[in-house]
């Protein structure tokens, strides 16, 4: 008679022929154990991931998440594929994606049928949510240079004489002359 090796929490162990599927089915059961151990429940999966039971369950509802299964209670149990992929959800919202561009994305991804297919078709999504971010990255640093600038220009406004008029704003003496004022503060003074 020879002995099987079955793996049991990377171990092996030993078996006979006879009791090659007992133990087979003895690490499935395991396996199953570990599993339903790492399976959570709704609450749980909103307050490991910050997100709502309503937001979980608009999920659900619009097909980019599918519960693991369910408990013998009936309630939905939830896997750590679950985690990952509301998690992938936030970063899309992130991102600028609503969820009804997050469900197009999720749609297109399973009628593609060829692996590179498909990640030709992501990589395509991201370039161009890549561009669209660092057109808006430059937009931010341009206002941030305006504000940081009219910040500046402000500062002297707090040394100007409490009684004067603000109509002595146009013609403010405290800035030296070659000094541009900033358009976020000409804006105030435009009619």
């Amino acid at each position: 008679m020879t002995a099987h090796r079955l793996p049991l929490f990377g171990r092996t162990a030993s078996a006979s022929p006879a009791s090659a599927h007992e133990g087979s089915a003895r690490v499935e059961s395991i396996d199953d154990a570990r599993e339903r151990r790492e399976l959570r429940q709704i609450g749980d999966l909103a307050k490991e991931t910050g997100k709502s039971i309503r937001a979980i369950h608009l999920y659900e509802e619009l097909g980019l998440l599918v519960p693991a299964g369910r408990s013998k209670g009936r309630f939905r149990l939830y896997g750590q594929e679950s985690l990952v992929r509301i998690r992938w959800i936030a970063r899309l919202q992130d991102m600028g994606f609503s969820l009804s561009d997050i469900q197009t994305v999720v749609r297109e991804w399973q009628r593609v049928e060829s692996a590179p297919g498909a990640m030709k078709r992501m990589r395509e999504v991201y370039a161009r949510k890549l561009e669209e971010t660092r057109e808006q990255k430059r937009r931010l640093e341009a206002l941030e240079n305006d504000l940081r600038a009219s910040l500046e220009y402000l500062d002297t406004c707090d040394v100007c004489d409490p009684s004067r008029l603000l109509s002595a704003c146009e013609r403010c003496d405290l800035h030296d002359k070659e000094t541009n004022v900033p358009e976020l503060v000409l804006g105030f003074r435009a009619h």
